[in-house]
């Protein structure tokens, strides 16, 4: 809850009342800062675009930056067009390069809304970025929307599932354990359950997945996994959130990651521009990490390919 003294006491996420932050301002408000964070900031995101035309016309910069970027850019990353249009109209420059070089105008061509700015001679997508939008747009669509939370998977590329089973040293499960299993998952015993995976052949890969646990993305499984080429775990977390690991020959390159979040001030401008496409998709940015290509969620939500059974070893210190 902010502050009283800078008047926005009581303000949460809900920026929509224009009329309330009317009077807000009328009465003293400041429209520089709202719990040391600023107000047009919170509104192109989670405000109307009469809220943000109201406190853009009472800041002293409509451009002004908060964590390296503009209300504008706020606004285009996370969707908002109308917002993101009275920005425009209140004198916002969408054309000002931010994270990884990208402005928010060159950003939003490879969003929903193209024709959001009227765009400059000379300003374009290039063809690698047009075709990562391109894939963006099939691979979200392909997944579609659902339930993943407690759920673990390894991307793989280049292999086969048969492939990805024998790099496992992993065994088929009966199938009346899956069965059984499967009814309520959360019954069973975690020593016993989190040694079973399912494995699945995609485009450009396999996927190993666990639709109750973290196996797939634990060090020694993405190590084994990734011996001559690159692997995206993730554990889409519960209580914490979603979590991501890049694993490359055998090596674990990167933990604790942040996949479907938003890109970060040291991105490049490939990264900030995967963190726009696949913004609150974990899963598909998983996915297009590792260059695979899947048609559908089956890889993911079952039935795999194949269930199998890993060995029991050490799989956090590798």
């Amino acid at each position: 809850m902010a502050a009283t003294s800078d008047g926005w006491a009581g303000m949460g996420w809900d920026w929509t009342d224009a009329d309330d932050i009317r009077r807000r301002l009328d009465q003293g408000a400041d429209p520089e800062s709202w719990n040391g964070s600023r107000p047009l900031h919170r509104a192109a995101v989670f405000g109307s675009p009469e809220a943000v035309t109201e406190l853009a016309r009472r800041v002293a910069d409509v451009d002004a930056l908060e964590n390296g970027v503009t209300a504008l850019w706020e606004a285009v990353l996370s969707r908002r067009p109308a917002n993101a249009r009275a920005l425009a109209a209140a004198g916002a420059d969408p054309w000002r390069p931010s994270l990884g070089g990208w402005s928010p105008g060159r950003l939003s061509l490879a969003g929903p809304t193209p024709e959001l700015f009227p765009v400059p001679e000379g300003v374009a997508l290039s063809d690698t970025e047009h075709a990562a939008a391109q894939e963006a747009h099939r691979l979200t669509t392909a997944l579609g929307e659902f339930y993943y939370d407690g759920t673990g998977l390894a991307c793989v590329a280049g292999i086969d599932a048969a492939e990805a089973v024998r790099r496992l040293e992993a065994t088929p499960v009966d199938g009346e354990l899956i069965d059984a299993l499967l009814e309520d998952y959360y019954a069973y015993d975690m020593d016993e359950s989190l040694h079973i995976v399912g494995v699945t052949s995609v485009p450009g890969g396999c996927v190993v997945t666990q639709p109750w646990g973290y196996a797939p993305q634990m060090p020694g499984v993405l190590a084994r996994l990734s011996a001559g080429t690159l692997c995206y775990g993730l554990y889409a977390n519960p209580k914490s959130g979603n979590q991501g690991s890049i694993a490359r020959h055998a090596t674990i390159e990167g933990s604790d990651l942040h996949p479907g979040g938003g890109p970060d001030e040291n991105d490049t401008p490939a990264e900030v521009l995967a963190s726009y496409l696949y913004q609150h998709n974990a899963i598909a940015y998983a996915c297009a990490f590792a260059g695979l290509r899947p048609t559908d969620r089956r890889a993911v939500t079952g039935p795999p390919d194949v269930w199998v059974e890993l060995p029991r070893r050490d799989y956090w210190s590798h």
